[in-house]
């Protein structure tokens, strides 16, 4: 948990220092592309794919022209990220649990907690017990 507390914080610090030579004007540009994108999307919700109008493309046409190539190439076209990938990226912070029922070489049935560590693939038994309820 420290170890991904530390990874965000790190993260955040790089993403912080990259918009400190943004100017003031940048940043103001790219906050209404932003919010113009929003509009078009709010307007639209429950519709298959957005739509943009002939005066929304007129506005963020004039918008995306003072925009630098850096934040331009981030702003209209996103990162698309498949399912797969982002879980490939992640893997080494996430973690999943199950809680399932075994019964032993004896005929004693188990309640067993176990943990898997997707980046090692390390299974963690975090319990074992008869009786799930007691303490």
């Amino acid at each position: 948990m420290l170890l991904r507390l530390a990874y965000l914080s790190v993260t955040n610090v790089f993403a912080l220092l990259q918009l400190l030579p943004a100017s003031d004007r940048d940043m103001d540009m790219e906050i209404l592309v932003l919010r113009q994108q929003v509009t078009v999307l709010q307007r639209q919700l429950g519709t298959a794919r957005p739509r943009f109008s002939r005066c929304d493309r007129a506005f963020l046409a004039a918008l995306l022209h003072w925009l630098p190539r850096d934040v331009l190439s981030r702003v209209p076209t996103g990162a698309s990220t498949t399912w797969a990938s982002f879980l490939r990226s992640q893997a080494d912070a996430l973690l999943a649990c199950d809680f399932f029922e075994t019964v032993t070489l004896g005929g004693t049935r188990l309640f067993v907690l176990a943990v898997i560590e997707h980046a090692t693939r390390r299974i963690r038994i975090l319990g074992a017990t008869p009786h799930p309820t007691a303490s």
